[in-house]
Order: C-alpha cells, then structure tokens, then sequence
C-alpha cells in the first residue's frame, strides 16, 4: 500500500457513492466554524488566539520555573489530559512532565512519591472547575504540598487553566481569592477532546523546553492543516478520505474500528483518539486503539481469527528504512487487509508542521465520519444547535448519579 505525504491510503475501497455527502459534510462545517455555541472555535479561532498569546503563556513558563522547579505534574482527566500527553509524547519532551487522573488515595500516593516536590509544580486543568475528579486530586496535592512545606499558602506551587469566567469555573474563583497564583484559560467553545492547541499544552510544552519559535510553527502549520481539511475534493483531502473509509467500513457491518499505532511515541495519542472517537462517533463506530508491536501479541489472534467478520483497521506509523522494522509492518499490513478493510497513515517523520497536520487529519476525520454517518441515514442536525459529534450528553449519566450519591 503505498501512501503520500501523512499520507493516507484506504486501499481498494470504493467511496465514490460518498462524495455528495462528503461535499455536504464540509460545507456545513466550515458555516458552523467560529460561531457561538458549535464548540468548533479550535477550528482558526485557537491556534490564531494562541499564536497572538504565546508571549504570555512562555512568559508565565518562565515565571513558573523561575525558583528553579523543573517538573510539571498534571491534574485533569479526558481531554484535559490526553490532549497534552499526546503532544509531549510525539514531540519528545515529556521527561519532566507527569500526568495524573485517579481517584483512589493508593493511586495518588503512588504517584506523588515519584515526585520531588521542592522541584514540581501541579498543572491543575479543568473547563468547569469542578470536575470531580480533578478536584480531588488538586485538594489533595494541596494538603500533600502544605504539609512537605509546613506553611498554609502554597499559592505558588499551582497553576490552574479553567473558564474565564468566575460564574461559571470554581477553579477560577479559587484563582481569584489568591490559593492559586498563575493561571491561564480553557477557551469557549472549544470541546476538551478537540483543545490539543489551548492554554494547558502551549504553557507545557513551553515549561518543557520547546522553543517559543517551534511552538508557533505548530500553530502556524495547524491553520495551514486545517484550510487542507476544509476542501471538499474527496480525493484531496486525506481527512475526507478516511472518514468516507471509516463510513464505507460501518455501510458494510464494520462496527469496531481498531486504530493500530507503532511507536511507544504515540502512548498518548492513542488514549486521545480513543477518547475523540468514542465521545464523538458514540455507538455508531467502536474504537479502540492500540499500541504495536505489542498489540499483535494480545489482540492479533483474535483480529486474524476467520470468525472476526465485524472490525475495521487504521495503521498509524512514522516512515522508516529500518529493514526489521518495514518487515513487520509489510507483515501485518498484508495479513490484515487479507481480511479486513484497512487504511494506513504514514507520517513523514515527528516534526512540529507534521505533528500539527496529523492531529489536524484526525480531527477532521473524526467530525467528517460522523456527520457523513449521520447524512447516509438522512439525519442532518439543524444550524441553530451543534452537531451531535461535539457533544457529550451520555457522559452526564453517569455524572448525575455519581452526585446522587455523594449527596
């Protein structure tokens, strides 16, 4: 299979009977893009803001290391974590970077004896400011850090990025009353799962050591990403492409779609995309993902059986010439599409303009095969309220009943 620059190829697939819908598709996204309430602002809205204020986020990094603090430990959960441990993943500077989303007090200990606290600040991320888990683990890191430094205000040990608004985010009030010194924002109408660009990972990745001229290349090259992925050409257009696949697939009674990726670098990205997906795509697709060559250990005996007659594949790699290393994905990519539908992506290599358009790609691909799903069944949402693939209600199911019960 060959594939071109990020390059993505969905093999024989015949998606031709999609294009209308794929022009459709594109169409209503780029009317609903920067308008209130669409949660679509991460398309040109974002990376433009942040370009404008990366002068002030590097400048609250330095500020932040500024009494010798090397480390970052992270609180917040979904995306507020897995948009930023994708990024630092692929970039490579994640070393002093921690990242924690658990609820149990074994859990927290654990992780924080790997911390020295005289050298780590806590990153705590949260839209709301009130999400449960969140708020456990900064009221937690709280006490933790009173007592190691025997004082009451350990104002200077946190940094928080929640809503601008005191009304609507604790943490912002808490920011307010003075318990939390530096702070940055988590932009409206941006969902976390799409928030990769926001305040929490420009300010890490300038806490990490990314160079400020690096960053902006980032976003530079996201803008230019994101004005690809916004031409209707099917055949253009790599995000179009594969979610005319992924929809292809699901038409045919593909229900589970397993995202393979190779590479411990992408330890990250395939808890983002996971999380995306599922959010976005709900019931209508499965995802799962996966990290190789260690996935082929527990999974291919199953994927391979001739009994598996209900999933879908997206290979997801860096171009190599290392010989083992084209020998296994040769190996498996002709094993698997003896089966089963697959697609492959081929990043040219890990630099930041790469990075960039591939999580551009996968945004994309993941609105695009939702909303052409949804077209296939004549299911078309209305202009005035936002399409299902942005939202989340289901999550609050759960949510509600957790509150019954603390009540």
């Amino acid at each position: 299979m060959e594939t071109l620059n990020s390059l993505v190829c969905i093999g024989e697939t015949d998606i031709s009977d999609l294009k209308d819908y794929a022009l459709q598709a594109v169409e209503e996204i780029s009317q609903r893009a920067g308008k209130k309430g669409q949660f679509l602002n991460w398309i040109d809205v974002l990376p433009k803001n942040q370009i404008a204020t990366l002068d002030k986020l590097f400048d609250m990094a330095s500020q932040a290391k500024a009494d010798g603090t090397t480390d970052l430990a992270i609180l917040g959960i979904g995306g507020s974590r897995h948009t930023t441990e994708s990024m630092v993943n692929m970039l490579g500077c994640e070393d002093n970077i921690h990242f924690y989303s658990a609820l149990d007090e074994t859990s927290f200990n654990k992780f924080t004896k790997t911390l020295d606290l005289d050298k780590t600040k806590f990153l705590v991320v949260s839209k709301s400011g009130g999400t449960l888990e969140t708020t456990v683990a900064y009221e937690s890191a709280k006490k933790l850090v009173q007592d190691y430094f025997d004082r009451e205000d350990v104002s200077d040990r946190f940094i928080a990025m929640t809503d601008a608004s005191s009304e609507k985010s604790n943490l912002r009030r808490i920011v307010d009353s003075g318990d939390i010194k530096l702070s940055g924002f988590v932009h409206d109408d941006v969902g976390g799962r799409f928030s990769i660009f926001d305040d929490a990972t420009i300010f890490t990745l300038a806490f990490a050591g990314v160079e400020k001229s690096a960053v902006k290349r980032l976003l530079e090259a996201s803008l230019n990403a994101q004005k690809e992925f916004l031409n209707p050409n099917v055949d253009e257009n790599a995000a179009l492409k594969l979610a005319c696949f992924n929809v292809k697939a699901r038409q045919n009674g593909k229900i589970k779609h397993f995202v393979e990726y190779f590479g411990d670098v992408f330890s990250g990205a395939v808890l983002w995309e996971k999380q995306m997906k599922n959010e976005s795509l709900k019931a209508m697709i499965s995802t799962d993902t996966n990290i190789g060559p260690g996935y082929l250990h527990y999974n291919a005996e199953a994927d391979l059986d001739a009994a598996n007659t209900d999933s879908f594949y997206t290979f997801v790699f860096v171009k190599t010439e290392d010989k083992v290393m084209k020998a296994d994905l040769t190996g498996v990519l002709t094993a698997y599409g003896a089966q089963h539908p697959i697609a492959v992506i081929e990043l040219p290599s890990l630099t930041v303009e790469d990075v960039a358009r591939f999580i551009e790609l996968k945004h994309f691909e993941t609105l695009y095969t939702g909303n052409i799903l949804r077209r296939t069944k004549g299911e078309v949402t209305s202009m005035d309220v936002a399409m299902p693939e942005v939202l989340q209600p289901n999550v609050e199911i759960y949510k509600k009943e957790v509150k019954k019960a603390l009540q």
